[in-house]
């Protein structure tokens, strides 16, 4: 064991038993951070205009302070990026995370002095946490590749903008400095497959023992790994790697090909990172829930997913959650996001400690006949069903199609990428649509009473979403591929790949 691997099991010890402190007493840590908070931001703009000073407990907090999304806040926004101090948080932020948004184009999300460090502890805690549990830390002393975005900063206003994967990059701890791939050079190749390329070659004759990035472009670097070694797996590739650390979508419909694609099973951490927050990470290989960070300079605030998007939603503190419910998250941050819909939901499937598994996305649903199907459902049926049938699923999305040819009933409509086809496609389509009206009880009532007709699958020819992606700009970093949406705009680009 070298001495990095040493060094890393009393330091993980130490830091997990203070971990545990704040997991037995989560309640009253929330209620501290939220009086932080409080206290914090009452003389800044935000916190003068909603009466921070005379806020005495959530609920005074709540008749106070609306939820919003990005567009809410976008008014003390734009004051912040304009360059003005004590705004929505204490000074200026140290950094804009920059991410796409809906309606509003691009979003700069402020990144405090407070925030920035929970971000790094969490990433860090997250491996100590493993190394407790497991006792395996060999992984340290090899190398380690995090796929993330450019670390080029630009400058608005006297504060850095970039990608928060980018920013994270300039905070990576010394002692992992000279494990950590890849060179500045190649991180900051902005296209995407000319970069993955170039991390190829970096890296196929090292000791790769960490791989950390979001799995589909993770699977990409694999492929491409995997060409260029003579179709070699990539623990023969590897021989040491035994650490997968993902985050941003569910694994769960890219597991399969990835761990074909590595030749064996290994351990991985599931993490919860956002711009917005640090917000969970997984604590234990024995569960898959993700502990939520309760003490990292975030309130959080839950609402009944059915309620959302209703006049006056029931809005929870974490004492009031109860397990196995979809709730849209709500997040009030040491960087000044207040009553900030960060657009996903969650579930809790612990109390003792709270853990939660991530759901979906709040606008990422189909309910245009009343369905209301969310991202973990059809994820439900489609794996469920692939498991069963030994069908490997590369990616896939849904969408409605609300006018079908004429004399058809309207349908949901699949777009699959398969890496390993079904035999009868029509009976595979029949067994998910037979799941998801189990798991949608109004998806049944819509199909039983004849007013939409079973789902219909798409199967796309090879690498037909990694090329739509590409078509528009989104390929690698932090773009996802949306499970689902109530729209035709991404199906109607799909439409061309359909094998």
């Amino acid at each position: 064991m070298g001495l990095k691997a040493a060094l890393s099991k009393p330091f993980a010890a130490l830091v997990v038993n203070g971990i545990n402190k704040w997991k037995k007493n989560a309640l009253k840590a929330q209620e501290e951070t939220f009086k932080s908070l409080i206290k914090s931001a009452a003389h800044t703009a935000f916190g003068k205009d909603h009466q921070f000073s005379e806020i005495k407990n959530y609920n005074d907090f709540k008749q106070r302070v609306p939820v919003q999304d990005y567009e809410g806040l976008k008014p003390y926004v734009d004051r912040v990026v304009a360059g003005e101090a004590d705004v929505l948080w204490k000074g200026k932020p140290l950094y804009f995370a920059k991410t796409s948004g809906t309606t509003s184009g691009v979003k700069y999300i402020p990144l405090s002095k407070e925030s920035m460090p929970e971000h790094i502890k969490a990433a860090r805690n997250a491996i100590l946490t493993y190394i407790h549990e497991t006792g395996k830390a060999d992984f340290v002393n090899g190398k380690m590749i995090f796929l993330q975005g450019s670390p080029v900063l630009n400058v608005k206003n006297g504060i850095n903008v970039g990608r928060l994967s980018g920013i994270v990059a300039h905070h990576v701890p010394a002692y992992l400095q000279k494990n950590r791939l890849p060179s500045y050079e190649t991180n900051v190749i902005e296209d995407w497959e000319q970069k993955v390329d170039a991390i190829v070659d970096e890296t196929i004759n090292e000791d790769m023992t960490l791989i950390s990035g979001i799995p589909p472009w993770v699977q990409m670097y694999f492929d491409k790994l995997s060409e260029k070694s003579g179709g070699k797996k990539i623990s023969e590739v590897f021989k040491n790697f035994t650490l997968f650390i993902y985050g941003g979508v569910n694994f769960e419909p890219y597991r399969a090909k990835i761990e074909q694609s590595i030749g064996k099973k290994i351990d991985s951490i599931e993490t919860y990172p956002a711009s917005e927050g640090f917000i969970a990470y997984q604590d234990s290989q024995k569960d898959k829930g993700l502990l939520l960070l309760v003490n990292a300079g975030i309130f959080y605030e839950f609402i009944p997913a059915d309620e959302f998007h209703t006049e006056n939603p029931t809005r929870l503190s974490l004492g009031e959650i109860v397990l196995d419910t979809n709730y849209a998250l709500i997040l009030n941050t040491n960087a000044g996001l207040w009553g900030y819909s960060i657009g996903d939901t969650i579930k809790f499937v612990s109390k003792n400690p709270y853990k939660i598994v991530v759901t979906g996305r709040i606008k990422h649903f189909i309910s245009a006949f009343g369905e209301h199907v969310i991202g973990e459902e059809v994820e439900h049926a489609l794996l469920t069903v692939a498991n069963e049938e030994k069908v490997e699923i590369t990616e896939f999305t849904v969408a409605p199609q609300v006018n079908p040819k004429a004399g058809e009933l309207p349908y949901h409509e699949w777009f699959v990428e398969f890496s390993s086809a079904p035999k009868d496609m029509a009976a595979f389509s029949e067994k998910v649509d037979q799941v998801l009206q189990k798991k949608n009880i109004y998806y049944f009532d819509l199909i039983e009473g004849k007013i939409l007709q079973p789902l219909i699958i798409r199967t796309l020819q090879k690498d037909a979403f990694v090329n739509y992606m590409k078509s528009e700009g989104k390929l690698g970093g932090q773009n996802k591929v949306p499970r689902l949406s109530n729209d035709r705009k991404l199906a109607d680009g799909l439409e061309g790949y359909i094998a």
